[in-house]
Formats: structure tokens, sequence, C-alpha cells
């Protein structure tokens, strides 16, 4: 063989490459791939002891899948049916998923391991929707099955990830003292879907479980139940999941535009009536700032702070008297950055008795360290109502102080009307509140149309701190009632006490009425937009809507929608007709019209 030079050698390569390059000069040259997205969820390919077997007696399963797969918030998702009192040990190990059983499985009963979509693939995350698996410890698999719809009981909007119950101990001790007998979590959309139920009679609950015991134990917690007990029975025959069409269950709601799948049972959900008295909070936000706040109206038992003189500190109680708010008036107590307070306040013990209690409670209070530099001087103005320069017709001028006023002073304070550029003083009437020392009223006549000019001049107002408002002036225009639109609501089917709520698009409640006896509700001095309408129906008169409790068995008060919204133009009015005899429940799989049961 020939020796071969390395420079030979060097440029044989050179002109190869050069070659390939002249040859490939029409190829686009682009990056590798690696192929589309993977989109698929993992598959099953083996399980032991297989899915759905009866007469089972292993304490282990295993299932396999064609990918590694990894267990998403399985602490959340993860369910079995029934309950039991030990939960299942859960593991992953290359592609099998393992579970052991922590006891014993019931006789004569099909379970079931429901695992929503914590399964996904390792790469993409793609989740195996709706994952379970079924066995039975007898000789056939239950395959009967419960379904329905969650909802807030207030605003109808549908209640996901919540606990739905069947219990077939149908005494009302059972939701609060034992586990129930199937279990499911309710969807985003509040549909839920029992399957594998046995059939007999069964008490349908619905849980915001907020200390994971399955149990209605705690007063917080929101609940739900049935009136009547369902009655499962072979009609309710199991469809799988998989395969269950429901596009004939399905409605489209115009308001939200959102498909929901129409269960046979609705829950609303409702959080009970506080009936125990307890202190729920206490905060010191300012240095000089206490506030304690009650779980209910102490109505007439004593609720006051100690461990203060009575020239220390001023108190300022809300309306409900439930909240207590303190403001220390001398500086070495509120400059303590750990101030110990005392507060006596009505408490129900153990046996259900109300009590006098005092405790003490330590207020803390972190100063923040002052930027470098001058720091500006703080400014005392009381805020006023005045939005944009106007103001409704009829409405009353107010001043809201950040601290208790301790004077006002009404020779600091004019109020001026233009007229042709003329500025003419007139009179006005200064009052505080009846219900807080913060704030006060103005009250004038004012005219629409006209513009107005308010001043307050240094001094108008003094606090409890010696602090005097500095001067502030607001022109306004006092707009006329032409500017706004105005809606009147014409009921029909009208039965019983109604509330009519007017809502904005985030259904804050703006107005609500109470029908005149013509069955109309006015909502005057409305601005441009759209609306919506709610209608509480006011069962136990009380002005207010009232939630469930189900210690007397009382459900939360039925509310209703008008479908669709209502747009307000300027100066125009709207009467609109609403049938309250067909009731719009706003959650679309909800919607029954003449339907008694929905009254509740």
């Amino acid at each position: 063989m020939k020796n071969v030079s390395a420079a030979t050698v060097v440029l044989a390569v050179l002109v190869a490459g050069l070659l390939t390059a002249l040859s490939g000069s029409c190829a686009k040259i682009v990056s590798p791939t690696g192929g589309s997205k993977d989109t698929d969820p993992p598959v099953v390919v083996n399980s032991v002891p297989p899915g759905g077997t009866v007469f089972f007696k292993s304490r282990t399963i295993s299932v396999t899948f064609n990918e590694y797969v990894v267990l998403d918030k399985l602490n959340e998702k993860f369910m079995i049916s029934p309950p039991m009192d030990k939960k299942p040990e859960i593991s992953l190990k290359g592609k099998t998923m393992k579970i052991v059983l922590k006891e014993e499985p019931r006789e004569n009963t099909t379970y079931t391991l429901y695992f929503q979509d914590a399964i996904k693939d390792l790469n993409e995350g793609n989740p195996i929707l709706n994952f379970q698996y079924v066995f039975s410890t007898g000789s056939y698999l239950d395959s009967l099955s419960v379904t329905g719809n969650v909802v807030s009981a207030y605003d109808l909007n549908p209640a996901g990830n919540i606990l739905v119950l069947l219990h077939s101990n149908l005494c009302d001790t059972a939701p609060r003292k034992q586990l129930p007998d199937y279990i499911t979590i309710a969807d985003k959309q509040g549909y839920f879907r029992i399957d594998n139920v046995k059939a007999g009679r069964y008490n349908l609950y619905a849980l915001g479980d907020i200390n994971g015991n399955k149990k209605y134990d705690l007063q917080e917690e929101m609940f739900a139940f049935s009136d009547t007990s369902v009655e499962v029975t072979p009609e309710k025959n199991y469809i799988s999941p998989g395969k269950d069409s429901l596009s004939s269950s399905r409605v489209q709601d115009t308001a939200t535009a959102k498909a929901v799948v129409k269960g046979d049972y609705p829950l609303y959900l409702f959080t009970a009536p506080l009936k125990k008295y307890y202190l729920t909070s206490t905060s010191r936000d300012l240095p000089y700032r206490l506030r304690y706040t009650l779980s209910l109206p102490p109505q007439g038992y004593r609720f006051e702070i100690g461990g203060f003189g009575k020239d220390e500190y001023f108190t300022e109680r809300n309306t409900r008297g439930d909240t207590l708010t303190v403001w220390l008036l001398d500086s070495l107590k509120w400059s303590e950055p750990d101030l110990k307070t005392y507060i006596e306040y009505p408490y129900t013990d153990s046996s259900g008795n109300v009590i006098g209690r005092k405790d003490t409670v330590q207020m803390r209070f972190t100063m923040q360290k002052a930027a470098r530099g001058k720091q500006p001087a703080r400014k005392y103005v009381p805020e006023v109502n005045i939005r944009g320069g106007t103001m409704k017709p009829g409405e009353v001028i107010s001043f809201s102080s950040p601290s208790p006023v301790r004077e006002a002073d009404t020779s600091q304070i004019r109020l001026y009307v233009f007229s042709r550029d003329v500025k003419t003083k007139i009179p006005f009437y200064l009052a505080p509140d009846t219900t807080s020392a913060r704030i006060y009223f103005l009250n004038a006549k004012l005219a629409e149309g006209e513009k107005y000019l308010l001043v307050a001049d240094k001094g108008a107002f003094r606090d409890i701190y010696g602090e005097i408002s500095d001067s502030a002036g607001f022109q306004f225009t006092v707009r006329p009632a032409n500017s706004y639109g105005r809606l009147i609501v014409k009921l029909t089917g009208l039965s019983g006490n109604v509330i009519i709520q007017l809502l904005d698009k985030s259904e804050k409640v703006l107005m609500q009425r109470v029908p005149d006896y013509r069955g109309e509700a006015d909502f005057p001095l409305l601005e441009k937009g759209k609306y919506r309408l709610r209608a509480v129906f006011d069962t136990d008169g009380n002005g207010i809507w009232t939630t469930g409790d189900f210690d007397i068995r009382r459900q939360p008060e039925p509310v209703t929608y008008y479908p669709g919204e209502i747009d307000i133009m300027t100066d125009w009015v709207v009467e609109q007709e609403w049938d309250l005899g067909k009731l719009y429940e706003k959650s679309p799989g909800l919607i029954n019209l003449n339907s008694e049961q929905n009254r509740r």
C-alpha cells in the first residue's frame, strides 16, 4: 500500500466537501426537529388485578402505562369511594403505578378509585381524564349512578371542586359523624356523577371540606343538602364516562356562553349562620388603632376594652356592633411595639351557654424605618364624595375623616352657586353621622344643572389627635335627571315577598327594591350601560337574603336571574316585564321553567 501524505488527505476532504455543497445548493438548510408534539395521554397496557375484578381479594394493585407518568396534586385529586379510614398508599416505579390498600375492603362492596386528571405523561403533561379503577369484593359490580349540579345558593355560580357525598344512613347526624358510602368531586362547572352505586335509598350532600375529613363538622364549611332522599334504582343505568354522550343534556347560557352538563339533582351550596360567640380576629394596622371583631353582634352583652384610663382612648363601633375599634390617645401607649390589652366579650362555652369572657390580647405593630432624606409632612384632609366633578340629583355631600372627628367648624366651610359667572354663597347644614364619628353630612338645596363650589378652609375639621384639616376646594355640577337612564321592572307571577336587585357586570349589587303594590321596582338615575337583575325570594320577610341552616333543615332562600342583560341608555326609560313564575337559574344546566321544586 502506497504512503499518502497528510496534505493530500486534507485536500481530498476539502474537495469532497465543496462538491457536496455545490450539489445541494438548491436545498434549504434547517435545524433538525423532534417531530410533532405529543398530545396523546398515557394508555393503560396492564392492570393486576384487572380493572372490573369481582371477588377481589388483593391488597395491592399495579397499573402499567405505555409511557412514563407523573402524579400531579394526588392528595387533592385522588379519592376512593366508598371512603376508607386509612388512605391507600400510591407510588410510581418506572411506568407502573402501585396502589397499596391500608385496610381490608368491606364485603360485597364495589370500590372506585378515582384519580380525576392526576395521572399525566412525563414529558408533555398530557393527563388521563377521569381515570378510574373499579373492583368489587362481591360477585358483581354495582352499576347504578347519581348525577347532579352544585351551585352557590346566593349567586347560582357553579361550585367546582366540592365534595359530593351519598349516605345510606338517613339520620341527620350522619354527615357530621360518619364517612359517606359514596363520594366524588364536582367538576369546575359544578357537575358531578357518582358511579358504581348500589341500589337503595340515600341522602345527598355537598361539602366544602376544610379539614379534609369528609365530614360536615366545622361551622365555616360550605354545605348543601337535598330536601328528599335519593332513590337509586336500576333505571339509573351505569354508562361508562368515556362513552357517555352528553350532547343532549347540554344547554347554552346566553349570559355566560358556557355549556354545562345538566344532572338529575341540584344542590345549593351555603355557609351556615354563625351561632356561637367568640372573638374572630384582632388587628393593629396603625400604632394607635386597635380592632377587635366578634362573631355575632353582642346584643346586650358587654363588649369592651380594658386596661386603659378613660382619657387614654376613644372607641368606635360599626353598625352591627360586632367590631370594636379603639383609637389610642396616649402617644406613650401607641409607641409600644408590643402592647398588652384586655378585652371583655360574650363567649359560647362547650355547654352552649353564653358567658362573659375576659382575655389578654397582645397587639403588635412594627414601625417601618424611615427612608433617608426629608419626609413629606402628613396631610389631614377628610375625603369628599364628589367624583369627577359631578353629583346626582338628591345626593348628599359627605366628609369622611380617616380618624374620628373631635369638632367641625362650619365657619371654615362655604358653599357657592355660579349663575352667569356670578358666585353666590348659599346656606347649608352640617351634621355628624349618627353611626360613625368619622363622617359628616352637608345638607343643602342643590338644583339640577347648576354649578357649585365647595370650599373647606384650613381647620374646618379637627380630629381626636389635634390634627387640623388642610384647605381644599371642589367644583361640581349637579347632573340633570335626563342625563341618566331609568329602569322600571314590571313583575308578573309574583308570589310572597321578593327583593329585586340591580347588578353591574361583575354582579355587584348597585341597588335593591321591594316591589310596590303594582308589582313594580323602580331604578332611577342609572349610568348608561348594561345591567342584570336578580330576584331574592324573601321567604322569612326580613328584607335580606337568608342563608341555609342544616340544623333546622332550612334551605337558603331561593334566587333567580332575569335571563339576559338590560341595556340602559341616556334619557331613556326602560320598562322591562319579568315573569317570576318562570325561574331562570343562571347556571345553564339548571334552567327550569315553571318548576315549583326550585322555590324550595
